[in-house]
Formats: C-alpha cells, sequence, structure tokens
C-alpha cells in the first residue's frame, strides 16, 4: 500500500504551511473534513486534496471552486 497516495495541502496566502499523506481515501476524508473544521475559518485558507496515484488529481478542495 501506498502511504503518500493521498495528499493534503493547507495554504494560507498562496503558500502550503502544512501536508499530509495518508494510504486510504477514508482517511484523507476524514483528515480533510477536520481541517476545513479547524483551521477554515482563518483569511486565506485553502486546503486540497489530492491523489497522488493519479497524477495529483484534485479530489476536493477547499473553499469550492464554485463559491
Amino acid at each position: 500500500m501506498d502511504n503518500s497516495r493521498f495528499h493534503l495541502t493547507l495554504s494560507t496566502g498562496g503558500r502550503p504551511v502544512m501536508h499530509g499523506w495518508w494510504p486510504d481515501l477514508a482517511t484523507a476524508e476524514r483528515k480533510f473534513a477536520a481541517w476545513v473544521s479547524e483551521r477554515g475559518s482563518r483569511a486565506g485558507t485553502r486546503i486540497t486534496l489530492t491523489d497522488e496515484a493519479d497524477g495529483g488529481r484534485l479530489l476536493k478542495a477547499w473553499p469550492d471552486e464554485d463559491r
């Protein structure tokens, strides 16, 4: 199992300030939700979840692109 498949990045002001990697999607999605809850209210925050085994495909982003 690839321990670095699912990658979370928290950026503030366009600069990455925190990273996390998990081998399974369920855990990564729980962490994504926790990061949004804990850190999402800070101005300029962006949180992304990507699948590194699929070329860095974006799975989730906060805030949503549609907002």
